[in-house]
């Protein structure tokens, strides 16, 4: 665990090591969660966001005092947006010579090991926080030296020329292990102080009594499957701050909280997403090419599915690729298995050979934001703010999101240390509302580059679907660079797209063969995923009728195949009369897709107890699309 050593930490400290005393020595293994039927309607969901405790007999009496801790400001999550601007703070107070607490706390056990998409990654915001990164040391160990693309069809791929000043061009770009990148930020920031706290998640917001955000509390710990308190619960820590920065990621669980209580989506569009699935291989040495960039289109989705594939060569001192495929969130049919799709793409021609004879070594998943700058809600509320992939900075056409997250996070920082600072502030509530953040984002080169690309991904919506996207691409993008005078829309929320299982034709999938392609659990194995057996699921469910009444009955359940982990499992009733949802909790990747497809908005995804989720280690580095915080 990363802790500053100093004394206005100590109390902190202490906290947290009680708190992890309580945790038990090692994850119990992968294994299936088994739902009791006990009613008309079997219970699934047993977690107190649903059925609060102050309702709950088993709950009285329990002591739910939470210990304080104060900062100036706590950042919520440590991906690259979030120890960005960590760093930024203190960077800045050693400049001037202030003392400004910072508190950085992260969900998974480790700094980077939720950390699934690398990057080929654009260093421009590195270079800005660490203007002497390569003396540093920091692990971009495989600049571009290839780029390719082309259009899949079953049996052949076309390739396409990238132009000079397409946004597919990687010129000086490095392809990285993002995990490790992840890491090596976390190491900076514990040098200039950040005090960083791993395997701890953010629960819960807190609020000033005049509506500003006090701060987080951390998740809760001690309490079983069926949602009774366990003999050594203990409540989670709160820390308060004047500025709480919100960096978790694509669909942030507290970040959806924020946005409806602050009304920040008022003047935006619906976000649309993506799921990215990624394997690591090692391959033979004589098919590897240390520094090739490989993308396409097509095959085998249809060109009314959004989505593409990516192939990356590792210089790495054994020969790694690392090889994805990404699905657009807002596809109708409901039979698509984003997973399988991506098993099946492998076969392909001109894929297979790559990997004949290689051996797989790593899978994970993750959601990433595709709406771009329509999408992006308003990003600064009384005593918070948001930054990177949680509002959605992604630049789509390009792959590409570490850049924009950190800039965002150093521009957030720069913000805050000049309210924090301000001897003659007067601020109308507690918390203070750093409006400037926003302003001086919208004046940075991360909002004129994320304008440019604004019309290529809703150009995908076309009767030519993602070919139109390219035909638009081609004449607009690289003639006008964005400046035509529209600005084009998503035709709505992701999970409204779905159409009646009745309306789509099933889609039948290959068998895998065990060598190239593969199975869903034996992949969810190598994505080190585990959670603690005994506790509430994380998946929790509004109404547990919906899953069979509606998503069964018009969708034909169609969270079986779009959640990449196996969690969701529709199995006969005890009575062998019908059939009912069960939750398999331990295998989630937290990669938020159930959450944004579910067509009845019924899943809500909260945070398991710290330190649960993916292990993915060298597995981050994978494409750029969500770094996760982004």
């Amino acid at each position: 665990m990363l802790f500053h050593r100093c004394p206005a930490a100590g109390r902190a400290r202490q906290c947290f090591h009680a708190l992890k005393l309580l945790k038990k020595d090692c994850l119990q293994s992968l294994r299936v969660s088994r739902c009791a039927s006990t009613a008309a309607v079997p219970r699934i969901t047993t977690h107190y966001t649903i059925h609060p405790r102050d309702k709950d007999k088993r709950w009285q009496g329990v002591n739910m005092e939470r210990f304080a801790e104060e900062a100036d400001v706590v950042v919520v999550g440590a991906g690259p947006a979030g120890l960005s601007a960590a760093i930024r703070l203190k960077q800045l107070a050693a400049e001037h010579s202030r003392e400004v607490r910072v508190c950085l706390v992260e969900k998974a056990s480790q700094i980077g090991a939720h950390t699934l998409s690398g990057a080929c990654v654009e260093p421009r915001a590195l270079e800005e926080l660490f203007p002497d990164w390569k003396e540093r040391g920091a692990p971009l160990n495989t600049p571009v030296t290839e780029d390719k693309f082309g259009i899949l069809t079953k049996t052949s791929r076309i390739p396409v020329p990238i132009l000079p000043g397409l946004p597919m061009v990687n010129h000086g770009n490095y392809i990285v292990r993002l995990g490790h990148l992840v890491s090596w930020l976390g190491e900076q920031a514990e040098a200039l102080g950040v005090e960083i706290y791993p395997g701890y998640a953010a629960a819960e917001v807190l609020f000033h009594e005049d509506g500003s955000v006090k701060g987080i509390a951390t998740n809760d710990v001690g309490i079983q499957k069926d949602g009774a308190p366990k003999a050594t619960f203990e409540r989670g820590l709160e820390l308060h701050a004047k500025v709480t920065v919100f960096a978790e990621g694509c669909h942030g669980h507290l970040a959806k909280q924020l946005y409806k209580r602050y009304n920040l989506r008022e003047n935006c569009q619906p976000q649309s997403y993506g799921i990215g699935l990624k394997e690591l291989w090692t391959i033979d040495k004589t098919k590897w090419k240390p520094g090739r960039v490989e993308h396409t289109v097509g095959w085998p989705l249809d060109r009314h599915t959004y989505g593409g594939s990516f192939l990356y060569h590792l210089n790495e001192p054994e020969p790694l690729v690392a090889l994805g495929f990404v699905v657009g969130l807002d596809y109708q049919n409901p039979y698509l298995n984003p997973f399988r799709e991506f098993q099946r793409w492998k076969h392909h021609p001109s894929v297979q050979p790559t990997l004949e004879g290689g051996t797989r070594i790593a899978y994970g998943a993750r959601a990433l934001n595709e709406g771009g700058i329509q999408s992006i809600p308003k990003l600064t509320f009384p005593g918070g703010l948001l930054i990177g992939c949680s509002p959605g900075l992604l630049n789509v056409p390009k792959i590409k999101g570490t850049h924009t997250a950190m800039k965002s996070g150093i521009l957030a920082s720069e913000a805050i240390f000049s309210r924090l600072t301000n001897e003659n502030l007067q601020s109308k509530t507690i918390g203070l509302d750093v409006q400037e953040y926003e302003e001086n984002l919208k004046k940075s080169w991360v909002w004129k580059e994320l304008y440019a690309v604004r019309n290529i991904r809703p150009s995908c919506h076309t009767v030519l679907g993602v070919y139109g996207g390219m035909i638009y691409t081609g004449i607009f993008y690289w003639i006008l660079r964005g400046m035509e005078p529209w600005t084009l829309k998503h035709p709505g929320p992701d999970y409204a797209q779905l159409k009646p299982a009745k309306d789509c034709t099933p889609i039948e999938y290959p068998k895998p063969d065990g060598k190239i392609s593969f199975d869903l659990l034996s992949s969810v194995a190598l994505s080190g995923t585990n959670h603690e057996d005994d506790q509430p699921p994380h998946l929790t469910l509004k109404d547990d009728s919906v899953p069979v009444s509606r998503n069964l009955a018009v969708f034909d359940g169609p969270e079986q195949r779009f959640c990449p982990a196996g969690v969701y499992e529709y199995v006969p009733l005890e009575s062998g009369e019908g059939s009912r949802l069960q939750i398999n909790a331990q295998n989630c990747v937290h990669c938020k897709t159930c959450d944004i497809k579910d067509p009845s908005q019924n899943i809500n995804w909260v945070v398991p107890e710290g330190g649960g989720g993916p292990a993915y280690n060298g597995m981050s580095c994978m494409a750029g699309k969500s770094s996760y915080q982004d």
